[in-house]
């Protein structure tokens, strides 16, 4: 199973791509992550509609070869907050159910486009505090690599 990140906006070198970069290196499962940036002065709901497209442009150009849909989960304050270990085990199910994919879609400074969080197979949540975005990301990876651990009986992760 191949995972994938697409998210709004260019990581830039500094201590949370360094973080990124490290869990990223740790996985098992292949993770690619992926930006899309506007680059026109757009705002509000032009620029979110913006973003919608780049996103939806990337999703169809990564689209596994061979068939199989890939999992989708937006990340949006408005979704649903797991555990690491519920996390993990959805991880695992959705490996077991044969996904080619899982996809974890990062929107903008103003969320996600609607027809984009309506695709979604899953919308999770990291709270309700507002995070930036390099740490949003930062945060999906170590729970990414938390649930490899946790599904591999690592002491990584203790209760």
């Amino acid at each position: 199973m191949k995972l994938r990140i697409l998210a709004v906006g260019r990581a830039k070198t500094g201590p949370e791509a360094a973080l990124i970069a490290e869990y990223q290196k740790r996985l098992h499962w292949p993770l690619a992550i992926e930006e899309v940036e506007e680059k026109r002065p757009l705002s509000g709901p032009e620029l979110k509609a913006r973003e919608g497209a780049l996103l939806q442009a990337a999703i169809e150009r990564g689209a596994p070869k061979g068939g199989g849909r890939p999992v989708l989960v937006a990340l949006d304050e408005h979704g649903k907050t797991l555990g690491s270990r519920d996390f993990a085990a959805r991880l695992k199910t959705w490996e077991e159910q044969g996904a080619p994919e899982i996809l974890f879609l990062l929107g903008g400074a103003d969320g996600l486009a609607p027809d984009l969080r309506s695709q979604a197979n899953f919308v999770l949540s990291l709270g309700q505090m507002t995070w930036p975005h390099l740490l949003a990301r930062a945060m999906l990876v170590e729970q990414i690599y938390r649930a490899q651990q946790i599904l591999a009986g690592h002491p990584y992760h203790r209760d």
